[in-house]
């Protein structure tokens, strides 16, 4: 039976295809009993890989069934058929992703960013205090609603925290996720507190939705962690971003793990609180090229100011088993100083290797 007709008894009438991958594939369907669209992932067990069985899945369709969050993707139904497919029915991202926002529209205002982030902090935290931890946060699994709220997607990746003895977490050896995303400890190979991970990632997105372009670039691995390293964070003076949205950015993209915030000083951070009104708010989205603060189109409510817009499409990615480099965003732009030659093969041939592997080490 095809899916079409397996839905069908289900109560969904399919719709178009959203994405496809080797072994998994979303489409978009009509609900009968909620009376709204939703999207379907499709995947396929009989080819997909043993390990993404035995460990991944289980773990996604857990965390799915589990988590309730406003800013996550809600979960409707999932199913298995006799002939080894399952079906996730998951909330509708109908404004597509906040990658292809911001690559189509520019970066977004400070107050804007902030509503945002906000409700992205939001899900994080309610994750982490859960001990579930993403692993693989980026823009891309950032879907947007209606109205343009955030919604936190794609839990491939997730897993639940495990503790020794004594309480203390036990570090990951799953090096996983994108690498424009990935924290410097993760590219390295070193075993890695998850929740710290998410936190870098943190940065990564926040630093795009401001800004309009990538921190780092990640063309060049050896070069992109030797500046991370260093803790340098390079803001184009085209953009006239607030000292508390620029210090929120750089404690995030801490490269010393024991210094880096977590989630509780992230979602209470200064930037994150509700400004003192000095005049109406001006939270309009940056054309290309233009500074936010520069803009002061008056506008009643986020919502009109963005459905002036239009909508945004997206293809869904599939599950991401490895690091892979993501649609691209500029990277801003710094001289910096040539990477020694020893120390950029050590870093490419741990990359090549990852990028072979996918995942490596451990059970986690």
């Amino acid at each position: 039976m095809d899916d079409a007709a397996i839905l069908k008894k289900r109560g969904y009438v399919l719709g178009i295809n959203l994405g496809e991958g080797s072994y998994a594939k979303v489409k978009s369907a009509y609900s009968d009993r909620l009376k709204f669209n939703v999207a379907v992932k499709i995947i396929n067990k009989k080819k997909a890989p043993h390990d993404f069985l035995e460990r991944f899945l289980p773990r996604e369709i857990e965390i799915l069934a589990k988590v309730n969050h406003r800013a996550i993707v809600k979960t409707f139904e999932i199913f298995e058929t006799s002939d080894g497919k399952v079906y996730i029915v998951m909330e509708l991202g109908v404004q597509g992703d906040l990658l292809e926002f911001i690559k189509s529209r520019g970066a977004i205002s400070e107050d804007v960013a902030r509503k945002m982030f906000h409700q992205l902090s939001s899900a994080i935290k309610y994750c982490h205090d859960l001990d579930v931890v993403h692993r693989d946060l980026k823009c891309e699994n950032l879907l947007l609603d209606k109205d343009f709220n955030i919604k936190l997607s794609d839990f491939g990746f997730s897993r639940r925290l495990t503790r020794d003895e004594n309480g203390k977490v036990i570090l990951s050896k799953t090096f996983c996720g994108s690498a424009a995303y990935a924290a410097p400890e993760v590219l390295q190979g070193i075993p890695y507190e998850p929740k710290i991970y998410d936190i870098w990632s943190l940065g990564v997105i926040l630093f795009i939705m401001v800004c309009g372009s990538m921190p780092y670039d990640d063309s060049n691995i050896g070069k992109m962690l030797k500046i991370q390293k260093e803790h340098r964070v390079h803001f184009s003076n085209s953009k006239s971003l607030t000292v508390e949205c620029k210090d929120l950015i750089y404690r995030m993209l801490q490269p010393d793990v024991a210094r880096r915030l977590h989630i509780e000083e992230v979602f209470n951070h200064k930037w994150l609180q509700t400004p003192k009104p000095r005049v109406p708010l001006a939270t309009s989205f940056v054309k290309e090229g233009e500074c936010s603060q520069n803009l002061r189109v008056l506008k009643s409510e986020h919502r009109r100011e963005i459905e002036r817009l239009g909508e945004s499409k997206t293809d869904r990615p599939d599950y991401k088993t490895e690091f892979k480099a993501v649609p691209r965003l500029e990277a801003v732009a710094e001289a910096e100083d040539a990477v020694p030659e020893e120390e950029q093969a050590e870093v490419n041939d741990l990359t090549d290797h990852m990028q072979k592997i996918g995942i490596k080490n451990g059970d986690d």
